[in-house]
């Protein structure tokens, strides 16, 4: 009989906890403002939730070429390109000012690139992560080899110097050659 009440306790409190967090949610006290600090649980949940869902969906193997100097130097333009660099910043580059109002913050890539896989940048990359900022970029068509050729990047990202960056994502000077374009050119 005192199991059977015991349980019947357990149960009640279950019961009110899911109604306590359904008002709490659902009825507009769970501040939704990107001006407003979560509270802490919701952020121990969402960071958990995220690692163990990266974990588990990220399973694509990283090509071979993953250290290749010239693999890395297209990543950089990549990185550049598909506008990473706003968020993240890079080498001599800081990130830009609207990044400061999301939330959570965007990571910076140099503290937490040695603590994942080449698989899970690729899986974060190409899927996007909900309610961060952080775009799917396979949902707009960017080809595997380009994003892998941005984790190449991401990887080196720590020891990668100012200059290098630059250089690396540097347009090319068009020439100028004081003659006239041949007839039917503009």
């Amino acid at each position: 009989m005192k199991t059977l009440k015991f349980l019947a306790l357990i149960g009640l409190l279950c019961i009110l906890g899911a109604v306590g967090a359904a008002v709490f949610f659902f009825g507009g006290f769970y501040s939704v403002a990107g001006t407003a600090a979560e509270p802490k649980f919701v952020d121990w949940a969402m960071i958990q939730t995220r690692q163990a869902s990266i974990a588990r969906h990220a399973k694509d193997r990283a090509p071979a070429n993953l250290g290749d100097a010239e693999f890395i130097k297209e990543g950089a333009r990549a990185y550049t390109k598909r506008g990473c660099v706003h968020c993240h910043g890079a080498p001599g580059v800081e990130w830009s000012k609207f990044s400061e109002g999301l939330r959570p913050d965007p990571p910076d890539l140099h503290e937490i690139v040695d603590n994942r896989e080449p698989r899970e940048l690729f899986w974060v990359i190409k899927n996007g992560i909900k309610m961060t900022g952080m775009p799917s970029f396979g949902a707009i068509e960017v080809p595997d080899q380009e994003i892998w050729s941005i984790v190449a990047f991401i990887k080196k990202l720590p020891t990668v110097k100012d200059e290098d960056y630059k250089a690396w994502t540097e347009e090319p000077a068009s020439p100028v050659t004081g003659t006239t374009p041949p007839a039917g050119n503009p």
